[in-house]
């Protein structure tokens, strides 16, 4: 884009890059722009952020990819999956380069799956919350409130900040500690497809 070309980083002034150019390439952004608006060409939004914060090993060891720089490589692949074949193609590639998959690499995995879930139910926020763990934005029908209900009995839920927040799940009804890792990634996914999926 022309701020690549003409900030600071890159060419320090306009100068560099000469004021001619500089309306040209404007001058041809906003052409652009207008033929698209005319050809009903409508931009594809970016894909909603979500924010998954839950007490999970997930990270790329590094003694499983040395190196800053490649373990980098594999968190940009796997943030960048969109789609179960991304996912796919993530795990194939780095049990290619690096050998089998270590279990925080597999988590890493599975929470960019729950992601795109959360994203299809259009949730931006998973967050271990205390004793709970709060969902947002949730907007429920009538329906989805029973069901949370009959599901998921303690649940509260709060319509003007647009948030359920869930009891943490515990392996047992008494006792017992509070779900982490793996079981609490499937606690979710369940969660979201039994009382948000379409």
């Amino acid at each position: 884009g022309a701020g690549n070309l003409l900030g600071g980083e890159q060419s320090g002034h306009i100068a560099g890059v000469g004021f001619d150019l500089y309306v040209r390439m404007v001058g041809e952004a906003v052409a652009d722009y207008r033929k698209s608006l005319e050809s009903g060409e409508i931009e594809e939004e970016p894909p909603l952020e979500v924010k998954i914060e839950l007490p999970v090993d997930a990270h790329v060891p590094h003694d499983y990819a040395p190196g800053e720089r490649l373990r980098l490589q594999a968190y940009r692949a796997i943030a960048s999956a969109n789609t179960e074949d991304d996912i796919k193609a993530v795990r194939e590639e780095l049990t290619d380069r690096y050998g089998k998959l270590p279990e925080p690499v597999e988590n890493l995995l599975l929470v960019a799956g729950l992601r795109m879930l959360a994203r299809a139910c259009g949730v931006g926020e998973i967050v271990l919350q205390g004793t709970n763990i709060r969902f947002a934005p949730v907007e429920l029908r009538e329906s989805q409130e029973l069901r949370l209900k009959r599901l998921y009995p303690g649940s509260v839920i709060k319509p003007s900040t647009h948030q359920v927040l869930v009891p943490r799940p515990k392996p047992t009804k008494i006792g017992g500690k509070p779900l982490v890792g793996r079981e609490l990634l499937g606690w979710v996914g369940e969660f979201l497809a039994s009382v948000l999926g379409q």
